[in-house]
């Protein structure tokens, strides 16, 4: 679950004279990737101390630069929490050159983690619509849109947090049963929410949905983008378009990190909803009710969009 890295002697020493921002004297020192895993770990952490987050969450992580700062809080941090190099692209090196007592969580790693191949772009069969492309050979890393997966996180973060930090053991175990309650009660809410539009097919941006999507039983039929640093050339943005009239499709999801005109190219003409999808909480407050309003975003707007005849 923890693993230890090592760092080449020449790296900076002038680090250790820097403290960690918004850490207790007492407390560990945790940095986070992004805000959805940031959110579970502030709730964890309640009453103890505040983890770091790394990237805002209104910046994309598969094209981040970090700044000197934030290389100081990440060779200051005693736990680094990450999701894996399918989301946070340039995290690897980084982490290769922490010191060797830096703690590092990989979420990908975690045991009892549910994890699903990535998917290819463009428009999916309707009988192949939730299968999986074995062939692609990568994960997706959108892991935290199962609820069930989260639940993994937290169980993960009280344990490790409490070896890291015994004297507040106690205090993380009782958050941590605090928060699988509220996920539990999510999941059930977002169940019954989503129930009556099981299969309304709709397509995606970005193909960043999947874990979400199982979880509750809805039927995409396609993806703008699989790779949000790969565009698709003109011909399939055709094929798409053509086939989204075939299909029915109900609503198309846009997404605030990237531009809209690509989805304008597939839409324009042809009368079909569009609203906005966000797997990050971009224009959500960082903090403990960041994952919970995230979750509960994406029901809502997937609800609305679908139900409107």
């Amino acid at each position: 679950m923890l693993s230890r890295i090592f760092l080449p002697a020449f790296f900076w020493l002038a680090v250790l004279s820097f403290p960690t921002p918004g850490q207790a004297a007492n407390a560990p020192g945790v940095v986070v990737s992004i805000a959805p895993i940031h959110s579970l770990v502030v709730g964890v952490m309640e009453g103890v101390g505040e983890p770091t987050l790394l990237v805002a969450n209104d910046s994309s992580p598969h094209q981040y630069m970090l700044k000197p700062s934030q290389m100081v809080s990440l060779q200051r941090a005693d736990l680094v929490v990450w999701v894996g190099k399918g989301v946070e692209s340039f995290l690897p090196r980084v982490l290769d050159s922490l010191w060797a007592d830096v703690q590092v969580m990989e979420l990908m790693k975690l045991p009892g983690m549910t994890l699903l191949p990535a998917r290819e772009g463009g428009i999916w069969e309707q009988h192949t619509a939730h299968q999986l492309h074995e062939d692609h050979g990568e994960t997706d890393g959108h892991l935290w849109l199962d609820p069930h997966n989260a639940r993994v996180i937290v169980d993960a973060l009280v344990i490790g947090l409490g070896d890291l930090d015994p004297a507040h053991a106690e205090r993380y175990r009782a958050n941590g049963e605090r928060l699988q309650q509220r996920l539990d009660a999510l999941d059930r809410e977002l169940r019954g929410q989503l129930a009556p539009w099981r299969d309304v097919p709709y397509l995606v941006f970005h193909d960043a949905y999947q874990y979400f999507e199982r979880r509750y039983g809805l039927n995409p039929v396609g993806a703008i983008m699989i790779d949000p640093e790969r565009k698709p050339g003109a011909r399939r943005l055709s094929e798409i378009r053509n086939r989204i009239q075939s299909r029915q499709v109900r609503c198309v999801f846009s997404e605030p990190q990237f531009p809209d005109k690509l989805l304008r190219v597939v839409t324009e003409g042809t009368g079909i909803r569009s609203a906005a999808l966000d797997p990050m909480g971009t224009n959500l407050t960082p903090g403990d009710e960041l994952y919970f309003r995230l979750m509960r975003q994406l029901g809502q707007r997937l609800a609305d969009c679908l139900t409107q005849g």
